[in-house]
């Protein structure tokens, strides 16, 4: 999947696979396909894609995933002010 990266190694992202019962949520909720279910865990594939909008945190019944919410948003909505389009951080309703 081709995902826009934010600023490198600063994503607040953390996850706990020892948490992880396998629901695959994050999977599903993640604008940016940050996650991957393998071996019935999920994985990071890259915590630079993350944009922080906190859709997986708030999925994670088993509290495995955090994320300073807002961060990542923050940007996106700048850039889109930046280049004259409409702000949007691509994560719907998960950015409240």
């Amino acid at each position: 999947m081709d995902s826009q990266l934010y600023i490198k190694n600063v994503v607040t992202l953390k996850y706990d696979s020892s948490k992880c019962n396998g629901c695959g949520l994050c999977v599903q909720v993640c604008p940016h396909g940050v996650f991957k279910m393998e071996n019935k865990k999920a994985l990071i594939i890259n915590r630079d894609f993350c944009m922080e909008c906190g859709a997986c945190a708030m999925n994670c019944k088993e509290f495995a995933i955090s994320v300073s919410k807002g961060v990542g948003c923050a940007a996106a909505v700048l850039n889109g002010f930046l280049r004259k389009a409409e702000p949007s951080c691509d994560c719907s309703s998960s950015c409240n």
